[in-house]
């Protein structure tokens, strides 16, 4: 019997996206539970999320449940934090099911060796964001900001995402952001011959480049605008995909052939 396939995706942002692209995503992990065998989410499935010690954020509960249903029926779901969602752990864990990673991780995916990572705080420049990606991610901080208060904690998260800005899709500024971590991705590649995958999100720019024989860069996009994702079949190559009125179908990339 072949195998059941790997679908992947990133940057879903719950909590800052409107109520029926929450009900789109639901819809599209309904989809997942009749096909997979793994859930990749790699990094910011929400726009805020911090786990006290007895208390997590408000809202989300049928996403929640929806993957708790998938580790229920034996499908490994995998979720990677994000520079909004980083501060996961035992809820998620032990609650949800799944398995949580806040660094960078290697699997194997259908068949290929595969560098999982958010993408934030990778690659030359963005020196700015790198000094307060150590900063938020101390123990000092992370000890600090449990003594606020969730809803004050949650306002201030609130306060300094930019995704709202996100939903009329990349700005320029974006795209060469996008840039650079491709061209970082592809450099990994050619210096990681064992690998056949790398794949990152955060810069919410769908992307699939073939790099040699079989060996991809896979940037998945996001859930704020292109409603993008990624299915591996076992031996097969990565299908960049786009959900549709409840249904999945062909992504092009307008940079296609640049």
């Amino acid at each position: 019997m072949p195998s059941s396939p790997v679908y992947l995706a990133s940057d879903v942002h719950l909590g800052a996206v409107p109520p029926d692209r929450e009900a789109q995503f639901r819809r599209w992990l309904d989809h997942v539970g009749s096909e997979a065998g793994t859930l990749i989410l790699n990094g910011d499935l929400f726009d805020y999320w911090f786990e006290y010690r007895h208390a997590v954020p408000r809202g989300h509960t049928r996403v929640l449940g929806a993957l708790a249903a998938l580790v229920d029926a034996g499908i490994d779901v995998h979720l990677t934090g994000g520079n909004h969602d980083w501060w996961g752990g035992s809820f998620l864990e032990d609650e949800v099911g799944l398995h949580f990673h806040r660094e960078p991780v290697e699997l194997d995916l259908g068949g290929l060796r595969s560098w999982i990572g958010h993408g934030d705080g990778l690659g030359p420049g963005d020196s700015g964001y790198k000094v307060l990606k150590r900063v938020l991610r101390s123990r000092l901080f992370v000890w600090a900001f449990r003594w606020l208060h969730p809803d004050v904690g949650a306002l201030v998260a609130g306060r300094v995402s930019l995704t709202e800005g996100r939903a009329d899709g990349p700005t320029a500024k974006v795209l060469r952001r996008a840039a650079v971590l491709e061209q970082w991705a592809i450099e990994q590649l050619e210096a990681r011959p064992e690998l056949n995958l790398l794949t990152m999100g955060h810069t919410h720019v769908p992307r699939l480049v073939e790099v040699g024989e079989r060996r991809w860069y896979l940037n998945t996009g996001d859930w704020v605008y292109h409603c993008t994702y990624t299915r591996i079949d076992e031996g097969g190559a990565p299908e960049l995909l786009q959900w549709r009125d409840g249904a999945p179908g062909p992504y092009v990339d307008p940079r296609a052939g640049s």
